[in-house]
C-alpha cells in the first residue's frame, strides 16, 4: 500500500459506526419495545434522584435566570436549558443512584446514561421545528435513538476494556452520543465520523474517583457529563469543524497506542 493510501485511509471502526448510526434499521421489534421500558425505567430512575439535593444543587442553567429560546426542558423540573447542559442535568440524574441498567462485558457500563443527550436533542429539535411550522420528531424516532445508542456502546463493551488501563467506560457513553446525536441533528456520515474521531481524541476520565481512597461523587454524574459533552461536539461538528482520519491508530498519537498499550 502507498504512502498516500495509508495517510487518507479512516480508522474502520469510525465508519462502521458512523454508518450505523446515519443508514442503519432497526426492524426488530423486541429491541424497540426493550427501548421503551429502558426509557420508562430510565426517567423513573432521574425522577427519583431529583429527592436528593446533593444530585439537585448540580441542575439549571450555568448562569441562573437564563432563558433560551426551544431549550431543551429538564423531566420533573422547570429548567430549560440549551441541549449541552440538558443533556449533563438529565444524565445526572439519571445516573446519581446508581440504579438504571447495567451492561456486562469485557466493559461495563450503562447504556441508558445516553438519554441524558438523546432526550434533550430530541426536546432542542422537536421544539425549533413546532417554532418553525414543522413536525416534531415522535417517540418512535426516540425509541430508535435509543436502540442505537445502546448497541453502540453495548458491542464497543464485548472487547474493549477500559478499566483495565484505567480509563473510566464513560467514554463509551461519549462515543455513543456523540454518534447518534450528531445523525439525529442531520449529519451525514462523514459529520458522523468526524464527531466520533472528536471523541476518541477527547479521551476517557480516569476511574480514580471509583476507587479507593478517592471514591467520590463524581461516579455520579461522570455520565452527564459525558452524554453532554456527545451534544457538544455533535453540534460543533454540525457547524462545520473537522474531524480527524486515525484518532485511534496514529502511530504513537493514537488511542490505541497512548491508552491502550497498543
Amino acid at each position: 500500500m502507498n504512502k498516500t493510501a495509508v495517510v487518507n485511509q479512516t480508522d474502520q471502526l469510525l465508519e462502521e459506526i458512523a454508518a450505523y448510526a446515519v443508514d442503519g434499521e432497526i426492524t426488530s421489534k423486541e429491541a424497540i419495545e426493550t427501548a421503551r421500558y429502558v426509557l420508562i425505567d430510565t426517567l423513573g430512575c432521574g425522577m427519583l434522584a431529583l429527592n436528593f439535593p446533593e444530585c439537585t444543587k448540580h441542575l439549571g442553567p450555568i448562569v441562573p435566570g437564563t432563558v433560551v429560546p426551544n431549550g431543551a426542558r429538564v423531566p420533573g423540573t422547570s429548567f430549560v436549558l440549551d441541549p449541552v447542559q440538558a443533556a449533563f442535568d438529565i444524565g445526572c440524574m439519571i445516573r446519581w443512584l446508581d440504579y438504571n441498567d447495567t451492561w456486562l462485558a469485557q466493559e461495563w457500563g450503562h447504556p441508558s446514561d445516553n438519554l441524558g443527550g438523546i432526550l434533550a436533542v430530541s426536546d432542542y429539535i422537536s421544539r425549533t421545528r413546532l417554532a418553525n411550522g414543522e413536525e416534531p420528531l415522535t417517540m418512535n424516532d426516540v425509541l430508535h435513538a435509543i436502540v442505537k445508542a445502546h448497541e453502540i456502546q453495548g458491542v464497543l463493551a464485548l472487547e474493549n476494556c477500559l478499566n483495565r488501563n484505567g480509563l473510566d467506560h464513560v467514554l463509551f457513553v461519549k462515543v455513543a452520543t456523540s454518534a447518534v446525536v450528531c445523525a439525529m441533528l442531520g449529519g451525514t456520515k462523514e459529520e458522523v465520523q468526524h464527531v466520533l474521531s472528536q471523541a476518541f481524541v477527547d479521551n476517557s476520565p480516569l476511574r480514580t474517583y471509583r476507587h479507593a481512597p478517592n471514591t467520590g461523587s463524581r461516579k455520579s454524574w461522570a455520565a452527564g457529563d459525558a452524554t453532554s459533552r456527545g451534544v457538544r461536539l455533535a453540534m460543533m461538528t454540525r457547524k462545520g469543524e473537522m474531524g480527524y482520519q486515525t484518532p485511534l491508530s496514529a502511530e504513537k498519537w493514537g488511542f490505541e497506542d497512548v491508552l491502550m498499550k497498543g
